[in-house]
């Protein structure tokens, strides 16, 4: 079954923006006002439409600049450990110096990857539960059916 997107062209227009400024970098390096601009323009479609954007594409975009965040080339990576067990990224802008703390957890699993996220699931979980809580009406004799009633007064032909 094809899931209806709302929005379907908003989002593959984010989608087009978001590769082209990948490409603009991968030509040029130094390029980087107008990959600025493409990132740009796709947070300010996103905000005014109103739209979620996946979070690995929220993890490569600086919040305070829109530059894209590459390892290398607008952006450094550090590892940073704060207990014996508990590890971060550290990734810092080149442009603006804005640090993104990221945690490093091999078995954490974003909610947008879990089953109940899905939208699809959460339909068919509120049809099943909807036909259970569907209230049945009564006949005078004590009897239930589970069709509605007519209206009083409303004559069958």
């Amino acid at each position: 079954m094809a899931l209806h997107l709302k929005d379907k062209e908003a989002y593959q227009r984010l989608n087009y923006l978001y590769q082209a400024s990948h490409c603009v970098l991968a030509q040029n390096p130094e390029n980087v006002e107008l990959a600025r601009f493409y990132c740009f323009s796709q947070k300010t479609i996103a905000k005014r439409l109103v739209l979620r954007q996946d979070p690995s594409v929220k993890r490569t975009l600086c919040k305070r600049c829109c530059s894209l965040l590459i390892p290398g080339v607008t952006a450094t990576t550090r590892q940073k450990r704060k207990n014996s067990k508990t590890r971060f990224t550290v990734m810092r802008c080149l442009s603006c110096g804005q640090r993104k703390t990221l945690l490093n957890n091999p078995d954490y699993c974003l909610w947008a990857d879990r089953a109940e996220a899905q939208l699809e699931q959460q339909k068919q979980k509120d049809s099943i539960t909807s036909a259970k809580n569907q209230p049945k009406d009564t006949k005078n004799d004590g009897s239930q059916t589970s069709k509605p009633s007519s209206a009083p007064g409303a004559t069958s032909t």
